[in-house]
């Protein structure tokens, strides 16, 4: 092995160990948050869409992913993509205790 890689290996491992547990697990553990809250969404949650537009759900189509809002302005046909996991979570919480 060259000298100069051995010395440099130790440091590269670290590097990847580091880039794995701050940047990739993080992101895994993510998705699998959004993916279960994308299939507990039903009839009657509140929600906030990723543009902001407060609503209800009215509607849930699973062929092509999509549902039925109700805003103050009517409805609209939505992807479920387009709901917001973090602003959705924050609007469904409890109220926190003084």
């Amino acid at each position: 092995m060259p000298e100069g890689l051995s010395g440099q290996l130790p440091f590269l491992l670290l590097m990847l160990v580091v880039f794995f547990f701050f940047i990739i697990l993080p992101q895994q553990r993510r998705q699998k948050k959004e993916k279960n809250f994308m299939n507990s969404m039903s009839k009657g949650d509140r929600i906030i869409t990723k543009s902001g537009i407060h609503a209800k759900i009215m509607e849930l189509n699973d062929k092509d992913n999509t549902c039925v809002i109700e805003t103050l302005a009517g409805k609209l046909k939505i992807e479920r993509s387009a709901i917001s996991l973090e602003m959705s979570s924050k609007l469904n919480a409890p109220p926190a205790k003084k």
